[in-house]
């Protein structure tokens, strides 16, 4: 295995190495991050779109999904919604769609592995509801499928992948791409950017009048 020399702070390639060492990592991080600056712009406008959605008369749903670290990443969010990010306020409907064990097995041995999260998408998802969708590639097929079902039903499609062009950028209403070469690094943006998300998210719920009533009391976290 090769192994990256010390840093300069230059953004080492996996075509160079196999390996980042922790100063390479970092300076990976800090270039990446760069690229997500230019997106907060955007990341504030999806905030606000969840809360028209998630506050609306019709009380939509968000939906969200990933493969592996990007799974966990999905779960993340829903959690966020349902519980809280920063400040107390009341829930909010988001569902997983990779958490349901028995539905992903079930529709894992009965039809192609790219209906995995589509048929959930279907299954859940109303007209005006939010599907986000998480990729380090950008080029997962099931999520891709997901984003295509998803458009079919009016669902809008907010997708965070890795570099861009990829095919669910394509597929997506709107989506975050991260600039970086390696999967760690974009995963960890992608962590930023839910947060950034949910952030915006909550100021666009509890801004004066507040959409939804508000605990005073504080709850430890």
């Amino acid at each position: 295995m090769s192994v990256a020399p010390h840093s300069t702070g230059e953004v080492v390639s996996p075509d160079a190495c196999t390996h980042l060492t922790g100063r390479d990592h970092v300076a990976s991080l800090t270039s990446a991050l760069r690229s997500l600056d230019a997106s907060v712009d955007t990341l504030d406008r999806w905030g606000r779109l969840l809360a028209d959605v998630l506050c609306g008369q019709s009380r939509g749903r968000l939906l969200a999904a990933g493969n592996g670290g990007s799974a966990a990443q999905a779960q993340h969010l829903t959690a966020e919604l349902v519980g809280r990010y920063r400040a107390d306020r009341p829930p909010f409907s988001a569902i997983c769609l990779t958490a349901e064990t028995s539905s992903l097995t079930a529709i894992a041995n009965d039809y192609p592995a790219d209906e995995l999260f589509a048929r959930q998408v279907e299954a859940h998802g109303r007209a005006g509801d939010v599907l986000v969708l998480l990729s380090t590639s950008g080029r997962s097929p099931n999520a891709v499928a997901a984003a295509r079902r998803a458009r079919e039903c009016g669902i809008t499609v907010l997708s965070i992948t890795g570099p861009a062009p990829n095919p669910l950028e394509a597929a997506s209403d709107e989506a975050v791409c991260i600039d970086s070469p390696w999967t760690a690094t974009v995963q960890e943006c992608h962590l930023v950017a839910l947060h950034l998300l949910c952030a915006a998210f909550d100021a666009a719920v509890l801004a004066e009048p507040a959409r939804v009533p508000v605990s005073r009391i504080g709850v430890a976290r």
